[in-house]
């Protein structure tokens, strides 16, 4: 796959994180960016999926936000120590 450099600007604390980590995994830097940016993808992507469908069901079962965040208070309420 074609590469293409691109310059970016990051705090320092963050820089030496990204720099201590990738050598603790034996990468380079870039290497590690590029996963770190291919797995918050994925994340924000799987994200999507998961908003989509409860909007499907809750449209599906005739259901409004107040009611979905009913539920889920009835369910904290229920898990409660008394």
């Amino acid at each position: 796959m074609k590469t293409v450099t691109v310059n970016i600007a990051l705090p320092k604390p963050l820089l030496d994180r990204i720099d201590r980590t990738a050598r603790s995994e034996s990468r380079t830097r870039s290497e590690l960016v590029r996963e770190a940016s291919r797995l918050y993808i994925a994340r924000k992507e799987r994200w999507k999926a998961i908003f989509r469908f409860g909007r499907r069901q809750a449209k599906r079962l005739g259901l409004k936000e107040g009611d979905v965040a009913a539920a889920v208070a009835a369910v904290h309420r229920a898990r409660r120590p008394h």
